[in-house]
């Protein structure tokens, strides 16, 4: 596996994958989250995710599109290509992630399939909460959720 970090207006970003962008990992208490065992460091990959990002953290870019490789369970590649579709700057709830993937009682299993994601932003997992509109759990903590719900709303 690859990776280099980035700069961002959250902290340092870990981008990682072989081929195609499999991971973004954010950091921890403001700091680099560390790589795997075995993972090379490459600052020349995922020239069009680094650019992407960086348009999206300035307000520039709304939707992005980018070769993706998710490595996941054929439901959570579900769920999160539902995500795929949540328009920027809107939320959504999970049992509404669950309709749309044809199985409405698997509000919870989307709920975990949501917290699995690996590609956090780009897939935007931070755009599902709660059936009473209020934030729920999210990788980066609440406040981070919080950060890109309001980046995108003010635009």
């Amino acid at each position: 596996m690859k990776y280099r970090y980035i700069n961002s207006k959250i902290g340092p970003l870990m981008l990682a994958g072989n081929t195609m962008l499999e991971l973004i990992r954010f950091p921890i208490k403001g700091e680099r989250k560390a790589p795997g065992k075995g993972w090379i460091e490459d600052n020349t990959i995922f020239s069009d995710a680094v650019s992407q990002l960086a348009q999206y953290f300035e307000g520039r870019l709304k939707q992005f599109d980018l070769d993706l490789n998710p490595q996941g369970t054929d439901f959570q590649k579900k769920v999160w290509q539902a995500l795929l579709t949540i328009p920027y700057g809107t939320t959504v709830s999970y049992g509404q992630i669950a309709q749309r993937i044809d199985n409405p009682k698997a509000c919870r299993a989307v709920g975990l399939a949501n917290k699995s994601n690996p590609i956090p932003i780009v897939i935007p997992c931070h755009r599902v909460i709660g059936k009473n509109g209020k934030l729920t759990g999210f990788a980066g903590g609440l406040d981070l959720k919080q950060t890109l719900l309001d980046l995108e709303r003010s635009i």
